[in-house]
């Protein structure tokens, strides 16, 4: 581990996943990427993210039960909401991240959490 906080991803578009990573690498995360919410799900007792971002729209187990259970396991995570619905249509978070996603978008986020 590089003892840069970890950045969990959960996004099952690559380009999407490379997009995220680049972002939270400049603002200095390490990133966990996983393609669903049982991949990421999976590895709970390996990881201890500071930072969640889930894409809603996932195959199998939805984004919206996939943060239900990051923020049970994991309660003092940012948890971060991506997608292409309306931001209205999102479950509770601590921010959203309409897609297209952007660099100052996620730096914006980063800036807003607690420190």
């Amino acid at each position: 581990m590089t003892g840069r906080p970890l950045a969990l991803v959960v996004e099952d578009t690559p380009d999407q996943v490379a997009l995220l990573r680049r972002y939270l690498d400049r603002e200095g995360y390490e990133v966990f990427a996983a393609a669903d919410a049982e991949s990421a799900i999976a590895a709970f007792d390996d990881i201890d993210p500071a930072l969640a971002v889930i894409d809603l729209i996932l195959p199998g187990i939805s984004g919206q039960e996939c943060a239900r259970r990051v923020q049970t396991r994991f309660p003092a995570c940012f948890l971060v909401i991506s997608s292409v619905l309306d931001a209205a249509d999102y479950p509770p978070a601590d921010a959203a991240l309409p897609k297209p996603i952007t660099g100052a978008a996620v730096h914006d986020i980063v800036e807003r959490m607690p420190r």
